[in-house]
């Protein structure tokens, strides 16, 4: 009989922890979902420096990876969108004197650029005195 007994309670035991374990668990707390979005666009710039200064223009809050191709021109950006807009990526490089096809850095930054980072023509409608 008490054999039985604590046989019954084992099995009630086991039910129960079984039964604990396969239920889905709705109050999940842990870490939200990244959020990644990945764009490219076109920069201008020229050497190994103008990557070094846009890549470092986007190594912010929010950006997970940005790579500058000198080859192609173009930057590719993985970042999360509800932490920064798109337009915000484009001027981040304007602000420090690159073009992009939606921004264009002030004259004022891109004449302070080293001569090799200079990528205007002298007659492009964005030269001195223009802007």
């Amino acid at each position: 009989m008490k054999t039985k007994h604590i046989l019954n309670s084992i099995l009630a035991i086991i039910g129960i922890l079984t039964a604990a374990f396969t239920l889905p668990n709705t109050n999940k707390i842990g870490p939200k979902p990244i959020r990644k979005t990945v764009i490219s666009f076109e920069v201008q710039g020229n050497c190994a420096e103008c990557k070094e200064r846009i890549e470092s223009a986007l190594d912010k809050k929010g950006i997970y990876k940005a790579i500058y191709n000198i080859e192609s021109s173009m930057v590719t950006i993985t970042y999360d969108p509800t932490k920064l807009q798109e337009i915000q990526l484009h001027n981040m490089i304007a602000m420090v004197g690159h073009d992009t096809d939606k921004v264009k850095a002030s004259n004022v930054v891109y004449q302070s650029l080293p001569d090799c980072c200079k990528y205007r023509k002298d007659d492009d409608e964005w030269g001195p005195g223009k802007h």
